[in-house]
């Protein structure tokens, strides 16, 4: 009696104790954000959406433009490289092959080296080797490289999720490989897929470090790919370390979560809607 009486107050401890982190968790986040519009939004006018920057009307867009060009030019790099090497990885490798332990292991490496590395090396490379100078290119692969690893693990952790069975009946009802992964396992992998990229796209939008070092600070909307720009998190950092635009930097942050929340939004959408047609199909 005294054994179980001891479980139910272990219990009934561990299950206070998760919602109170919970409430921390979500206080925390509730905070921060009332905290960024309380202090941005009487700061949005319309003279900092202007096509040209200045350091009267120190305009975003040109940083807002730049942003979405540097997200969707990394993914479009990086995301088929990490899906495909995920799928290898799962589908294809047998058990124990080296290369699978390789990848898997520089995977790791790379998921924990700090981004000022990173820039460091496209600075080296992209940059200087290449020649790319500070550029839209330059930072693009730069933060392509960045991402692949979370990538490559999202698509592995979410196929792995998918029972062995639903492969196996497929197999068994004559159809073949590409088939069953086209039909029954993507879909089913779909919503952990999506969250990975929708993973990256936050990685991507609030990087600064490595861009600086590739990408540059130029705040001006990029004419092509081997021009120099920069994003809305080094839009925000240079106003606030200026210290001379402070109430703007503040305004930029909530323009900076607005376009994060939405770019979450519609990758939630479209994955939905994927997962929704494969299995319709």
């Amino acid at each position: 009696m005294n054994r179980l009486s001891r479980l139910s107050r272990l219990s009934r401890l561990i299950r206070y104790t998760i919602k109170f982190s919970a409430i921390i968790t979500f206080g925390v986040l509730f905070f921060i954000i009332v905290y960024i519009l309380v202090r941005g939004i009487p700061y949005l006018k319309p003279s900092l959406f202007a096509l040209e920057y200045t350091t009267e009307n120190v305009s975003l867009l040109p940083a807002i433009i730049t942003t979405i060009i540097m997200t969707v030019l990394a993914l479009l790099i990086s995301a088929p490289i990490g899906i495909f090497t995920g799928f290898y990885l799962v589908e294809y490798a047998r058990s124990g092959n080296k290369l699978v332990e390789i990848i898997r292991i520089t995977t790791e490496t790379l998921s924990g080296i700090p981004s000022i590395v990173y820039g460091l090396f496209g600075l080296l490379f992209f940059v200087t080797a290449l020649g790319w100078s500070f550029s839209i290119i330059a930072g693009a692969f730069t933060l392509a490289i960045m991402i692949l690893p979370l990538i490559i693990r999202s698509t592995e952790e979410a196929l792995l999720a998918v029972p062995n069975l639903l492969r196996e009946a497929s197999y068994g009802l004559g159809a073949g490989k590409l088939r069953t992964i086209f039909r029954i396992v993507l879909p089913s992998a779909m919503p952990g897929i999506l969250a990975g990229i929708i993973l990256s796209i936050g990685r991507i939008v609030g990087e600064t470090a490595a861009l600086i070092y590739t990408a540059g600070t130029v705040a001006k909307i990029p004419e092509n790919l081997f021009a120099s720009g920069r994003t809305l998190a080094i839009h925000m950092y240079v106003l606030s370390s200026e210290g001379l635009y402070t109430n703007q930097a503040y305004a930029t942050a909530v323009v900076l979560l607005i376009v994060v929340i939405g770019i979450n939004a519609l990758s939630t959408t479209i994955s939905k809607k994927l997962t929704k047609g494969n299995i319709d199909g």
